[in-house]
């Protein structure tokens, strides 16, 4: 859904002092491109201040987890395939791949060959030049061990992207060749992707100065340049002129953590801040009367469960398909989360060309999940522990909801104890999969290529090596997968994978429980948002709107 770009102002019209005050290389920056320069926004600067909902990530883009954080990283970096996301989701159920900084790209026959041509003229923050040797750099750091710059975390971020990569190199100064070992359907859409790492092009000068800590030093050649990261408080960014794309209207955006929502929703309506997302549910009406603009759209999510194969309970099928059919979605979505989002019937979300809808495995059933829970041999239910954090990108209110699942099981006599971290400690504990007595680990994911699903489910891809953090592994799902992986004709893959879903469901490796609508809640003033069907946003065409 996207902003009118003509809006009635908030009643309580524009805010201007950050929490802290402005950082001295901030208030310079801004003056620089506009804003004001003395902690007080002046006559027609255009500072978007964000609240956002958890402490971001590193600001590597190549190593970061989590959307929350490529939100931040997409404004200062570029992939070299990008998506439309100036379509609103109610034009495009999945956004469009455009050219990024491969201005064009050409695939061989059998599907194994990708051969780019790099966008000229191009620049980094840093004024060095963006050519094929750059964008070579920046694939060896995440794929070849053997490249001085190789980094195992980004490679570990983003392997399920180079899996079939054989070799890259530049034949001149604007073409890269990458070769596969096998055809990979998916690759173009996956150098779109960001959350569990992305592809975007660094600047090698800035990974050579600053190695390891290149993410306190983030060089791209986004729309807008890094200023400087308050850790609690803020990250800065000012638009930088000499993008290839044009500049954006903004002077600049800052990005302002507040983990809890009844906090954020203050701030926007204090006007400490322009934007907040992952309002309050029970919010959203109230701010719409207030005067405020609800922007939301149909983006890739799913608010999920992995299940321990390893566990006693949880590793049985008729129990995964019990807890499947005891959670009640639909009072979910209506009851606690008021319509911000929708029950969840596929393990892969509504945004992807692969959709199966399954409400025979996925709606209440609470009598039958008794019936399957006695089959399994627990008539009484179980004991076990269900692991989540308390807040992140995506994750909506994620103890509130494990609550609400607590207690939906526990109607079938399941007993689970929630495990909570904060956002950035869960990623690791996540990371590292589900541990003896953990039954069930909740992550909210989900992309516009189906192959997420084989990110998520291969046995090749199993925790700590990879996203599979419930180690499940089915032959069958790998092989049907795997051809789908091959299939170089869209039509064919996607079928493929609707099989595998298919699959997926019927063994009930996964609990889908709600897809997200993402709802922003922006001030009147703001003007030219958009959101399209991802779990991140373009800010080139916003701008703040004078009031008097």
């Amino acid at each position: 859904m996207s902003i009118p770009t003509a809006l009635p102002t908030t009643p309580v019209g524009r805010r201007r002092v950050l929490a802290g005050g402005l950082g001295a290389a901030t208030v310079s920056a801004l003056a620089a491109c506009g804003g004001g320069a003395s902690g007080q926004q002046g006559p027609g600067a255009q500072t978007l201040v964000i609240g956002i909902e958890s402490e971001p990530d590193v600001l590597d883009p190549q190593v970061a987890g989590g959307w929350v954080t490529y939100r931040i990283n997409k404004q200062v970096f570029d992939p070299l395939v990008d998506e439309d996301l100036t379509t609103p989701s109610s034009e495009a159920a999945v956004p469009e791949l455009v050219p990024g900084l491969a201005e064009s790209w050409e695939v061989s026959p059998d599907g194994t060959v990708y051969t780019f041509s790099i966008r000229q003229g191009v620049t980094f923050h840093d004024g060095t030049p963006l050519d094929a040797d750059a964008v070579v750099y920046n694939i060896r750091r995440m794929w070849d061990e053997t490249a001085p710059q190789y980094s195992a975390k980004a490679a570990g971020q983003t392997n399920f992207v180079w899996s079939f990569v054989t070799g890259v190199e530049a034949t001149d100064p604007s073409t890269v060749v990458v070769t596969m070992s096998q055809p990979f359907s998916p690759f173009l859409r996956l150098l779109a992707q960001g959350g569990n790492g992305s592809c975007c092009i660094m600047s090698p000068a800035s990974i050579e100065e600053h190695g390891e800590d290149v993410a306190d030093h983030p060089v791209g050649t986004g729309p807008f340049r890094f200023v400087q990261r308050v850790r609690g408080e803020r990250v800065e960014l000012a638009r930088y002129d000499d993008h290839w794309r044009g500049p954006a209207q903004l002077d600049g955006v800052v990005f302002r953590p507040l983990p809890d929502a009844s906090a954020r929703v203050a701030a926007l309506r204090s006007g400490d801040v322009d934007m907040i997302a992952v309002p309050s549910p029970d919010s959203v009406e109230a701010l719409r009367a207030e005067g405020f603009q609800v922007s939301e759209g149909t983006p890739p999510h799913v608010w999920y469960l992995s299940f321990n194969m390893q566990d006693q309970y949880t590793g049985v099928r008729e129990v995964r398909q019990a807890i499947n059919l005891a959670i009640d979605r639909e009072g979910m979505a209506r009851d606690l989360l008021a319509g911000t989002v929708n029950p969840a019937y596929d393990v892969q979300a509504p945004a992807n060309d692969a959709y199966v809808e399954r409400q025979d495995a996925y709606a209440r059933d609470v009598a039958r999940a008794r019936e399957l829970l006695a089959t399994a041999g627990f008539p009484d239910g179980f004991r076990t522990t269900l692991t989540t954090s308390v807040d992140g990108s995506g994750q909506i209110v994620p103890a509130q909801m494990a609550e609400f699942i607590q207690q939906n099981l526990a109607e079938v006599g399941i007993q689970v104890e929630i495990a909570t971290q904060e956002w950035i400690s869960y990623l690791g504990t996540w990371a590292q999969g589900a541990q003896p007595g953990t039954g069930m680990m909740q992550m909210s994911w989900g992309m516009t290529t189906p192959y997420w699903l084989y990110i998520v489910t291969s046995s090749t891809l199993q925790a700590p090596n990879g996203p599979n953090v419930g180690y499940y592994s089915n032959p069958e799902l790998d092989d049907v997968m795997d051809r789908a992986i091959r299939a170089t004709d869209e039509a064919e893959a996607n079928e493929l994978w609707r099989q595998a879903n298919d699959i997926v469901s019927e063994d009930a490796a996964l609990a889908p429980v709600v897809n997200d609508k993402a709802p922003y809640v922006l001030a009147g003033y703001v003007e030219g948002f958009v959101s399209a069907s991802e779990e991140w946003y373009d800010l080139r065409s916003v701008r703040l709107a004078e009031t008097s």
